[in-house]
Formats: structure tokens, C-alpha cells, sequence
């Protein structure tokens, strides 16, 4: 056996270890809470009373679980692409479980922050914050709002038509493998998605956005990376991968909404609030303060509810502290966007479809280059449908690329009256 196929064997073995002690760790599942908190927070709130959530956050053992990721670690060669994967990897587990063993107290915004990064970090190249990003949003959807409602009359799809519906889209699509569309009357957020199933939220309706967003998110990002992951000869580890994936996999399923027309600017507006709200709660917000500036931005009692409780997941509810996974989506899909654009400026293209061939980071596509290249990590199983329509791709981000030289702030509406 030669050098290049002992550290294959090596790494692969690592990997295989590295998913074994990942295994029981289950970050989302651990900080959130029952159906039941909302209920009874609502319930209270509806005859002018303040009820505040008190969950019991489970308490684990992890040193072993650690000793073992750690061992990983100290056992994978930095100087090897398919060593540094996993070193980077196995160190994010490290940090989820050091969350997890704070959960409750404001320690976890720290580990929350190393995981997922916070809204006053600054965008890739050198651009605006996500918070900064973010009160752009909600300002222009404000702005469009009355006129959007006008032109664009909402109707809501009940969640069994959904289920029917992207059941059949799902297994037209995923040929040589099954993924389940589910209803759960367990679930806070409207979906959750895996390489075997897609969940939705019982008893809740979805308009038509909703429902082309779930098919473009859950089904064509999430599950399909999770399913090309599995097909992995090698690192498994990628059909699930982990929390230092998770900016890149949700910029990846934000901008599959984008580039499918499946966003819509109040999808826009729901995401800018969480960030800001994230922002709010670490500066002293506490849940109510919260609470109120998602029912102040226009969203409804139990939407608001939702909102609030995704931002203080793990985290003590008088304010100072925060659960700040929803601070990725904005600078995930911004970092996903101009990686697209940098693939098309540099004529690789090929490289963006090495983004699916699993749950990764896009730092992943370029230091797993070599692996790549030797067959150590296989192409991409299945593609979404807008990656193989590379033409169409393609043309959408050069228009992107020229479009952007354009400076809207000294347009006029003569020069645009003139043009024609």
C-alpha cells in the first residue's frame, strides 16, 4: 500500500470514529422546546398576563464524547486535505458540546457565537454587518408592503395538500432513493428535513411561496446533500455534517430560493427579524422585549412566539444572551451568492457542483481540492435542478455581476424614461 492510499485508509477510519462520537449529539433537539411552552405563554399573554416560558434544558455527560472527538483531532494530519477536514470538524463537535454543557446559562451565547457567528460580523468582502444587512431588508419591505398586498392576494394551502404535493415532486425527483414527507404536531419550525424525510408542521397553513420554498430548501439543499453524503466512498461524515456547516448549508438553501424565484421579500423580512432580534437579546432584550418587536414588525402572535423562541433557544430569558444560529442565514446566503459569482468570474463553474456532494462548508470546496481530484470525495449523486440548468446559472449571475456596477443612488427616473 502506498503513502497516498495509507492515508486515505487512515482518514477514512478517523471519519468513521469522528461519526460514531457525533453521533448522539443532537444541538436543535436539546434547546428546543415543547409545544406546550407556546400554549401556555399565549394563552396568557391573550388575557393581558405575562407567563414566561420554563423549560428544563437536559443535562448530559459529554468529556468522554470530547475525549473521543478529540482524538480525532490530534489523530488527523493538518497537512493533509482530507486531516484538515476532519480536524475542523471534529472541533466544531467539540464546541457543541461545551454548549451543551452550559445549556441554560449565558455561556452559550460564546459557544453559539464560535458556531454560527454573530449579526455584527462583517459580510464576506469586506461589506456590510448582517445586522446592517438586515435593517436594509425590513426597511424595504415595509416599504413595499401595502403595494406587494395589492398585487399579490395571499391564499393558504392546508398542510396535508403541501404533504400530497411535495411527496410527488420529491420521489419524481430522488430516483434511487426515498425521502418521506411527514406531518408532526411536535414541530416549531413549518419544516425540518433529513436524507430520509421531509417534516412538516401539523395544523398550520402554507401559501404557494411556502410550499416552493420547502420543495427548493428542504428537498433540493438539505436532504439531496444529505443523500450525496451518504453516497460518500470515504467521509460519511458528510451526510451530516456539522454545526460549522450550517451558514453554508442554509446560504446554500436561501439561495436555491433566490435563484428558483421561490423568495419573496416577506421571507426576507422574517429572516432580517430574527437577526436583528438576536442582536436585541445579547444587547438586554429580554423574551417579552422580543416578543414585542416581532408583533410591532407586523408578524402574528404565534409566529411571533416562534420567532422569539428560536432566538432564546439554551439561553436565560431575561436578556443579555442569545442562541445566534439565525444570524447565519443572511451572511450564508451572501457568502453562497458570491462564491457563485466568483466560480463564474473564474470560469469554474465545475467547483460549484462540488458544493453538493455533501453537508460542507464552501472553505471545504477549495481545501478539499486534491480529494477531489483523486476520487477521495465522489461528485455530487443528484444536483438540484437549477445546477443542472448551468446555462440558465450562469446567465442569471452575469447579469448579476454587470448589473451590480450599476449605481441605483445616481439613477434617476428621466435616465430610465430616456433609456427606452
Amino acid at each position: 500500500m502506498d503513502a497516498d492510499a495509507r492515508s486515505l485508509a487512515h482518514h477514512a477510519a478517523l471519519d468513521a470514529k469522528l461519526v460514531a462520537a457525533a453521533r448522539g449529539i443532537r444541538l436543535l433537539e436539546a434547546v428546543s422546546w415543547p409545544e406546550r411552552e407556546q400554549a401556555m405563554f399565549l394563552g396568557a399573554w391573550r388575557v393581558g398576563r405575562i407567563h414566561l416560558p420554563d423549560h428544563e434544558y437536559p443535562r448530559g455527560d459529554h468529556v468522554e464524547r470530547r475525549r473521543e472527538l478529540q482524538a480525532v483531532f490530534d489523530q488527523a494530519d493538518p497537512d493533509d486535505p482530507l486531516g484538515r477536514y476532519l480536524r475542523t470538524t471534529a472541533e466544531s463537535w467539540i464546541t457543541t458540546t461545551h454548549l451543551l454543557d452550559a445549556l441554560g446559562t449565558p455561556a452559550v451565547t460564546e459557544h453559539s457565537a464560535r458556531l454560527f457567528g454573530r449579526p455584527v460580523e462583517v459580510l464576506p468582502g469586506g461589506g456590510p454587518t448582517s445586522l446592517e444587512a438586515a435593517r436594509h431588508f425590513i426597511g424595504l419591505a415595509d416599504a413595499m408592503d401595502q403595494e406587494l398586498r395589492e398585487v399579490e392576494p395571499e391564499y393558504v394551502l392546508p398542510a396535508e395538500t403541501v404533504q400530497a404535493e411535495l411527496q410527488a415532486a420529491v420521489s419524481a425527483f430522488f430516483t434511487d432513493h426515498v425521502v418521506r414527507v411527514e406531518l408532526d404536531d411536535s414541530l416549531i419550525a413549518k419544516a425540518a428535513a433529513s436524507a430520509t424525510r421531509i417534516r412538516l408542521r401539523t395544523n398550520t397553513g402554507f401559501s404557494e411561496y411556502d410550499r416552493n420554498q420547502l420543495l427548493v430548501h428542504e428537498a433540493f439543499v438539505h436532504s439531496l446533500t444529505g443523500i450525496n453524503g451518504r453516497e460518500q466512498p470515504h467521509l460519511k461524515s458528510m451526510a451530516r455534517g456539522s454545526p460549522r456547516t450550517t451558514a453554508t448549508q442554509e446560504g446554500l438553501a436561501t439561495f436555491a430560493e433566490l435563484i428558483s424565484g421561490a423568495m419573496d421579500i416577506e421571507r426576507m423580512k422574517r429572516i432580517s427579524l430574527r437577526i436583528v432580534a438576536i442582536e436585541m437579546a445579547i444587547q438586554g432584550a429580554g423574551f417579552v422585549d422580543v416578543f414585542r418587536h416581532f408583533l410591532e414588525a407586523g408578524q402574528g402572535p404565534v409566529d411571533s412566539f416562534t420567532s422569539t423562541q428560536r432566538v432564546f433557544r439554551g439561553v436565560p430569558l431575561e436578556g443579555g444572551a442569545a442562541f445566534t444560529k439565525d444570524a447565519v442565514y443572511l451572511r450564508g446566503l451572501l457568502g453562497v451568492h458570491t462564491f457563485f459569482r466568483w466560480c463564474l468570474r473564474h470560469h469554474q463553474l465545475g467547483r460549484a457542483r462540488q458544493l453538493f456532494a455533501g453537508k460542507l462548508a464552501l472553505e471545504d470546496v477549495f481545501s478539499l481540492e486534491p480529494a477531489y481530484a483523486s476520487g477521495a470525495v465522489a461528485p455530487a449523486r443528484y444536483l438540484p435542478p437549477w445546477m443542472q440548468r448551468a446555462n440558465g446559472l450562469a446567465g442569471n449571475l452575469a447579469f448579476s455581476l454587470f448589473a451590480n456596477k450599476i449605481r441605483l443612488d445616481r439613477v434617476e427616473a428621466d435616465d430610465l424614461v430616456l433609456g427606452l
